[in-house]
């Protein structure tokens, strides 16, 4: 399995190492998404930036339309659709995104169709940051 990781803060007058974790989880703007895979490690980056990050377990219709509508070759071409899509959806979900060959390891999105909540606030008191488990496959919808 693998999370969906989705961008929603700046990184103005946010701390170094901060800034550092998501340039390393290829998170260099708001509303950038990636996949990665679910382990230990990334669990910890992702609790260190969670107050600038929405995540959760990505399924893979969500991740076949991601790359159909977003997916981009290393050279920035976008994918051709076709049988091809599936089975990059299959290794993208088991390997994550920034693993995968043939992909640039994140996805360039809109602002969410009605706006995001609050981006101040956790997801549990009503606000966008933080774990928000399958429900983050309606928000990258309403992103694309």
């Amino acid at each position: 399995m693998a999370w969906m990781v989705v961008r929603v803060r700046g990184t103005i007058h946010a701390r170094n190492d901060i800034a550092r974790t998501l340039h390393h989880l290829h998170l260099t703007r708001p509303n950038h998404a990636t996949v990665i895979p679910e382990n230990p490690e990334m669990r910890g980056m992702l609790i260190k930036v969670q107050g600038y990050v929405t995540w959760g377990e990505a399924d893979a219709a969500t991740l076949g339309a991601l790359l159909e509508a977003r997916g981009q070759s290393p050279t920035g071409a976008r994918l051709s659709g076709g049988p091809a899509i599936p089975e990059l959806a299959k290794s993208v979900a088991d390997r994550g995104l920034p693993a995968t060959e043939g992909l640039r390891p994140l996805f360039r999105l809109r602002a969410p169709k009605g706006g995001w909540k609050s981006t101040k606030k956790p997801f549990a008191r009503g606000g966008a940051l933080g774990y928000r488990g399958r429900t983050i496959n309606d928000l990258v919808r309403r992103m694309l």
